[in-house]
């Protein structure tokens, strides 16, 4: 039956190509300026190239594997050559130079003597059904070579959906050239892989032994001929009986085929648009304002379609020999966290596309969805564990529809999904297993999905954001026009404040506990309370300690935060929650430590994830790394959703001290500029449909921001903090007599953290008190900066130079001998 199936398939293969053929592409155009990362080849170190239909990961020394989503066509992809007059087979991957990133697309140099190949890689969202990613390649040749393109076979659909066993591969002949047709066992499944003029290579008959074989695509270059050519590989899907025949995917790739340079245009200009509309910032670091723009890129392009519906994914990464990409897989918490930054840099689009993804999914009794395969859609999914595991996705929900809300003005889009808003509020208050009235894990994990001493019964971290999100619904009622529940929400939230104190806070340490577990708790020093001020409350009652703690070696490495002390006995660095370190958390940590008036430790920490920007996964921040050393895990998701995002928000709602209220057209400021930056700027913030630039400056002792209306309603500028005036154009902030400031850069791979911390930083009208610590014999340099002429600066426990009252100079800080980390307090007096 397969022969004869098969048969007929070709048949029907051979009519279409009679009418239809395969060319390579007159070369086009590429984006070649503006956002972009050039670096030499790091051969195992990954890339992704990810649009909403399909997604190539690979390793920079050019090997990949291409999903048209939600299935695998290929893998292990790799390129040999054989030069004319040159004996040697030549393996290109090892030639691989340099990669550079764009947007819109990835380029990998191959440089060889007698050759130059340029392997292009994007992924346009305006792809055809049943297509996704596409391979250009560029040669440039002294003499004619031949390339073999080798792969392994895959159409291996997303986990958990059937196995679909080793494909079998069938060459389709089409004039010259021709194409190969990827069977499964199923009528409704099948691919096609093909580059115009290249031949195949091994077709092992049926009669031979079983063995899998790599596919070869084989091509042959003529330097003359082919010179200003692109020879694209194309790749197609059917997952219906009527579009997984020969004839239906040759169409789909012939219309690819054609459509290439109208199709890259199209893609380009997409990003162009997004750079253009998209928020983004002007200061004195250039990677900064680059990480900036990466982190927008690095979301949007994590948007992935099914159906008609778009959703965030969590992130990418190469799935080796498994079924699963990453967290390739649609997340409720990663999603509702990372739209805090969509809302920030003004995708308001994006942000009601993924909140209606998530509501749809809402479980009947209110629960909002945890975790969402790219093939749920096929199986059973609610059958197995993974759909409702989390009980956090739910409180996050009301605070992100608040802060949607806020950032949008649309109260349209609460109003259509008021249901969903009191489902998902009904869930949270009438889940309480202890009865002490506060959301707790027998619902779902809260953060941890494991833990040494047992699973936790009440995470500080959850009954924080049920906490945060009662806050969240008192104003969401009020907007509803439901009084009496905004009353009783707002009630909740505060006598939830009340009890968190009562019930985690330890006197002895002066810091909070864990969790709470029948009555007793555990004291495991974690990184979770800092949450308490993600969405701007008043926080926790007794921080100091904690932020102490938080801003020391203790958790802070110079990569980021351990989410468990490292001096704790539970405390594992290569563990996925005792002891690791997530980009998320030190977001988290950076947020609250501007929010608290801590700034040089908060931008150490917002650094500390920018600068990952560039490090692996180009244009992208990873999932976790270790807590002892400078190094990704294996498994860790190099391409990560919420990595990027604390990028976005500690920049903005931090650095930049920016609170957006589209309802009254109000943004509010308290603004924390690095000590060095003379100037800055946001462009293009969305307030509602209005957008609008704030500058900032400084003019001896104040901070000077100035908003200018770009388009749609009047906006005024408000203060808070360190106010001195707004007058709804202008604000101005006091600034401090004698500002510090720290340089920022990540250590080399493999490090142990060395670099100095500020555990506190107190500031008054005439002294300055900075808690450090640093290496033991150690001298630490800080920048120091007079905003108005001062007479007899003295410094306790420091060296000024030059000692002269110039406005600019270094701070010296000789920490005491001893080893590893030192303590000292300097103190500055005018």
């Amino acid at each position: 039956m397969r022969f004869f199936h098969w048969s007929l398939i070709t048949l029907c293969g051979v009519a279409a190509a009679q009418t239809t053929e395969l060319r390579p592409i007159n070369n086009f155009p590429l984006q070649d300026h503006g956002l972009v990362i050039r670096r030499h080849v790091e051969s195992q170190k990954p890339f992704t190239v990810a649009g909403t239909r399909g997604i190539v990961v690979g390793q920079q020394d050019g090997q990949f594997e291409a999903w048209v989503l939600p299935v695998k066509l290929l893998s292990h992809f790799s390129i040999e050559a054989n030069v004319q007059g040159y004996t040697v087979p030549i393996d290109v991957n090892q030639d691989a130079s340099e990669i550079e990133v764009f947007p819109d697309h990835t380029t990998i140099t191959y440089s060889h003597i007698a050759f130059t190949l340029r392997q292009t890689i994007f992924a346009p969202d305006e792809a055809k059904d049943g297509t996704g990613a596409v391979v250009l390649f560029q040669i440039d040749s002294i003499r004619p070579v031949d390339f073999t393109f080798r792969f392994t076979p895959e159409m291996r659909t997303m986990w958990p959906e059937r196995g679909e066993g080793i494909p079998s591969a069938e060459w389709v002949k089409q004039g010259n050239s021709g194409f190969y047709v990827l069977h499964t066992d199923y009528p409704d499944l099948a691919g096609a892989v093909a580059m115009p003029t290249a031949q195949p290579g091994i077709m092992a008959p049926y009669q031979e032994k079983p063995r899998v074989y790599p596919l070869e695509l084989k091509l042959h270059y003529e330097p003359k001929r082919d010179g200003s050519r692109f020879f694209p590989l194309l790749m197609a899907e059917g997952t219906t009986t009527a579009t997984a025949n020969t004839a239906a995917l040759l169409a789909k790739i012939s219309a690819l085929n054609a459509n290439l340079p109208q199709t890259y245009e199209e893609h380009t200009a997409r990003y162009a648009q997004m750079l253009g509309d998209l928020t983004s910032i002007q200061t004195p670091d250039a990677g900064l304002n680059d990480d900036f723009q990466w982190a927008e890129m690095s979301i949007e392009q994590l948007r992935a379609r099914t159906g008609d519906e778009i959703g965030l994914v969590a992130g990418y990464y190469s799935s080796g020999d498994s079924a699963r990409p990453g967290f390739g897989w649609f997340f409720g918490r990663d999603t509702l966290y990372t739209l805090y930054a969509v809302n920030s840099f003004g995708d308001f689009t994006l942000s009601r596309e993924a909140l209606e993804f998530l509501i749809k999914r809402q479980r009947d009794d209110g629960k909002m969805m945890h975790e969402y395969s790219q093939t749920a859609a096929y199986t059973d999914w609610k059958s197995l564990p993974y759909m409702y595991a989390a009980a956090d996705a739910t409180p996050l929900f009301l605070t992100q529809m608040l802060d949607y809300v806020h950032a949008s003005g649309d109260v349209e889009f609460l109003r259509t999904h008021r249901k969903a808003i009191e489902d998902a509020w009904h869930f949270e208050t009438t889940h309480d297993s202890d009865g002490d009235g506060i959301y707790d894990n027998a619902q779902g994990t809260g953060w941890v999905e494991s833990w040494p001493p047992g699973m936790p019964h009440q995470e500080i971290y959850l009954a924080l954001l049920d906490q945060q999100a009662s806050s969240a619904m008192a104003e969401l009622s009020t907007l509803l026009g439901d009084n009496a529940t905004s009353a009783a929400a707002s009630a909740r939230a505060t006598e939830l404040t009340k009890k968190i104190e009562a019930e985690y806070y330890m006197p002895a340490s002066q810091t909070y506990a864990f969790s709470h577990n029948a009555n007793a708790l555990d004291h495991t020093p974690t990184i979770f309370p800092s949450v308490a001020w993600w969405n701007g409350g008043a926080g926790l009652a007794h921080p100091e300690p904690s932020f102490e703690r938080w801003a020391s070696h203790d958790f802070s490495t110079d990569w980021g935060l351990r989410d468990v002390a490292e001096s704790d006995p539970l405390y594992d660095p290569i563990s996925y929650h005792q002891g690791s370190v997530w980009p998320l958390f030190t977001g988290w940590l950076s947020l609250a430590e501007y929010r608290t008036d801590r700034p040089l430790s908060g931008y150490a920490h917002l650094m500390q994830t920018a600068d990952q920007t560039t490090t692996q996964d180009l244009g992208a921040v990873t999932e976790l790394l270790s807590g002892a050393y400078f190094q990704p895990f294996g498994r860790s998701t190099t391409h990560q959703l919420w990595s990027s995002s604390m990028v976005i928000m500690p920049a903005l709602r931090g650095l930049f001290g920016i609170k957006v209220d589209a309802l009254t057209k109000t943004v509010r400021l308290n603004p924390h500029l690095p000590a060095d930056w003379n100037e800055a700027n946001v462009r293009r913030l969305h307030v509602g449909s209005s957008v609008v630039d704030l500058n900032y400056r400084r003019e001896k002792q104040q901070m000077i921001v100035r908003l200018t209306l770009v388009s749609g309603e009047p906006v005024r500028l408000a203060a808070s903090g360190k106010e001195v005036a707004a007058n709804g154009q202008t604000a101005a902030f006091k600034l401090p007599a004698i500002e510090v400031s720290l340089p920022h850069g990540l250590p080399l791979p493999g490090a142990r953290t060395a670099q100095p911390k500020v555990l506190a930083e107190n500031i008054d009208a005439h002294s300055m008190k900075l808690e450090l610590e640093a290496q033991g014999s150690s001298t630490v340099e800080f920048k120091l900066r007079r905003n108005v002429e001062v007479k007899h600066l003295l410094a306790d426990g420091a060296t000024i130079v030059p000692p002269t009252n110039s406005n600019t100079g270094q701070l010296l800080v000789k920490f005491p001998t001893g080893d590893g980390y030192q303590r000292k307090t300097v103190t500055l007096r005018w």
